[in-house]
């Protein structure tokens, strides 16, 4: 291998182009692969066991590069390249051909014919309402007719309804001019591009011209031109800075897959706008993940502005291209917009998945937990341990059961601790996971979880990895710690917590089934505190059971009011030999 940027391409035993990358240095980073295997993740590993050839094509940049490693993976489609999730077209805005060119919106490129493309565009909504501005402000014809001027001096065409009405000035039929007709589609093509700013300074100088010369109603109509431009525009910029132009990318990463979102900004405005998924089947850095969308749009939109603002910067130099990671102003605010729209692409694309395939959903998040706690087995049955007590009064504790990471309320067990006295929170974890699994291991010894979720830190997940010690069921089970203030995963034997990419389904899920068993533990807990501070005066008395102080209670309605109240009263609720155990006790008490 030669130390020279370049594209690499591994094949399987059988010919077929399984990896695709690109490199600075070929030599070098070829070399990364072939190393000792405890030295690569799993999915890398795997890849390297596949690779039976290696073919190189040299490069002269590192830009160059980039593009034709995303050329050769359209080509290929490699099993193990980040890939674009989305196959879905977008639209495009098209300026067709011809002597008098139509505008409108399509999904199908076909440049021939001198047809001109602006896009795509993520939202069909936006590409509609440019039409719409487009058909109010120019009235340009609708109508999929071939008009040449040769057909026009024969006479061939009619006008039609929208001539009528005044939506098109009749090109058809000679009403309009080719040459103002192409100013039209110039003021158009000029908007598309995001160069709308010099067409209202057109306007307003044309504006000012046809006044001093007292033609007011051309002035009326340039200004009438010039307020819809304007009014177009106020709904568009989103810096304060008119002369902004640059390209923005923003990436959100959700365990193995990443959605990005791409803003074109011309002159303060947004003029492309595009949201794109990757998938990665091996790990890849974020910075590798950012070059392949900048490829991407690259071949979609053409050249990059030169100024582009990213959240880190890619693996690779472009040149004429400056990347910029911004900390303050206009650039942030542009970042923070596009980062806001990522994320809106990645929230809706998971409800979306959720609602279209909920089976499939459920297996990936199991999935993708199996793989952030390193799991051999998917955890299709987890249980989760929540403590609860105030100052050692009334301890109790929950476990709760997800299956399929949806809750199964009726395995939910809660548990009175029997042999901790006082706030113990450690023993009473261990006594609760050994009383637990010591009964599962009697009834259902095939039910038992692949994953225990302790809610709590590294002294709690302790005890209660004791507790399956003493059971024989470390190696059986899989248990961790789940702590609230950074949401850090804790393990066994691992002095540094485990972080979970806060925006991963599989860290939600964990945080549900803990936040699940602490709302039934804390339910369970209030309901013992509550009937122990209203039961606890009459309970005490022999004879008094729940319904007579139910009875009591609801009649005189306090303890208090039924120690002053007269005995006569009291007995004709409860009968006379009760009536006077309790008049006794209660006034025994209060002296």
């Amino acid at each position: 291998m030669p130390h020279s940027p370049g594209v690499y391409r591994y094949y399987d035993s059988e010919g077929n182009v399984i990896y695709v990358g690109k490199a600075k240095d070929l030599f070098k980073r070829v070399a990364q692969y072939f190393v000792p295997p405890e030295r690569l993740n799993t999915k890398t590993r795997l890849l390297v066991s596949k690779i039976a050839d290696v073919q190189y094509s040299v490069v002269g940049s590192e830009a160059d590069a980039l593009l034709l490693e995303n050329n050769l993976i359209k080509q290929y489609k490699p099993r193990y390249n980040i890939l674009l999730k989305d196959s879905k077209t977008y639209p495009w805005i098209c300026v067709g051909g011809g002597d008098f060119p139509r505008v409108y919106i399509t999904r199908r490129m076909d440049r021939s014919g001198g047809n001109r493309y602006y896009g795509p565009y993520s939202s069909v909504m936006h590409a509609r309402n440019l039409i719409n501005f487009f058909a109010e402000t120019y009235p340009l014809r609708t109508c999929k007719l071939k008009i040449t001027s040769e057909a026009i001096l024969k006479h061939k065409f009619r006008p039609c309804l929208d001539f009528h009405i005044g939506r098109c000035r009749g090109c058809c039929t000679g009403g309009v001019s080719k040459e103002e007709y192409d100013g039209w589609i110039n003021e158009i093509t000029h908007i598309l591009t995001g160069r709308g700013g010099e067409i209202i300074q057109h306007y307003k100088a044309l504006m000012q011209e046809a006044a001093a010369s007292l033609d007011f109603e051309s002035a009326q109509e340039y200004k009438s031109k010039m307020i819809s431009l304007e009014n177009h525009y106020s709904k568009s910029v989103i810096t304060s800075a008119a002369d902004s132009n640059a390209d923005v990318f923003s990436l959100v990463f959700d365990a193995s897959e990443a959605f990005g979102n791409f803003l074109r900004i011309r002159e303060g405005a947004v003029v492309q706008s595009l949201n794109i998924g990757f998938r990665m089947n091996i790990e890849e850095p974020r910075e590798a993940v950012l070059s392949t969308f900048i490829a991407e749009i690259e071949s979609k939109f053409g050249e990059l502005s030169k100024e582009v603002i990213v959240p880190f910067l890619p693996d690779v130099e472009i040149d004429g291209v400056t990347f910029r990671i911004p900390v303050r102003g206009d650039r942030l605010a542009l970042l923070e917009l596009s980062a806001k729209n990522a994320g809106e692409f990645h929230f809706n694309s998971v409800r979306q998945r959720e609602r279209t395939d909920p089976d499939e959903f459920r297996r990936m998040v199991m999935e993708d937990l199996r793989k952030a706690l390193g799991m051999k087995e998917l955890p299709v049955h987890m249980e989760c341990f929540d403590n609860s007590n105030i100052q050692g009064t009334n301890p109790v504790a929950s476990c709760v059961v997800f299956r399929n990471g949806e809750p199964s309320k009726k395995d939910y067990r809660r548990f009175k601790i029997k042999t901790v006295i006082g706030a113990n929170d450690y023993a009473s974890m261990k006594e609760v996971v050994n009383r637990r699994y010591a009964r599962m291991l009697e009834e259902a010894p095939d039910d038992l979880p692949q994953l225990v979720v302790i809610d709590g830190g590294k002294g709690q997940l302790e005890f209660a990895y004791q507790a399956l010690a003493e059971l024989g069921l470390t190696e059986r089970l899989t248990v961790i710690g789940l702590a609230k203030r950074m949401e850090e995963v804790i393990r066994v034997g691992d002095p540094y917590p485990l972080f979970i990419d806060r925006n991963s389904q599989a860290l939600k899920v964990l945080q549900r089934i803990r936040d699940e068993a602490h709302r039934f533990g804390i339910t369970f807990h209030r309901n013992l505190r509550s009937k122990a501070q209203i039961s606890s005066a009459l309970r005490e008395i022999k004879g008094v059971g729940e319904r007579t102080e139910q009875r009591l209670l609801l009649h005189f309605g306090s303890v208090a009011r039924i120690a002053s109240a007269p005995l006569e009263e009291v007995a004709a609720l409860v009968g006379p030999a009760l009536a006077i155990k309790i008049h006794d006790y209660l006034n025994e008490t209060d002296d």
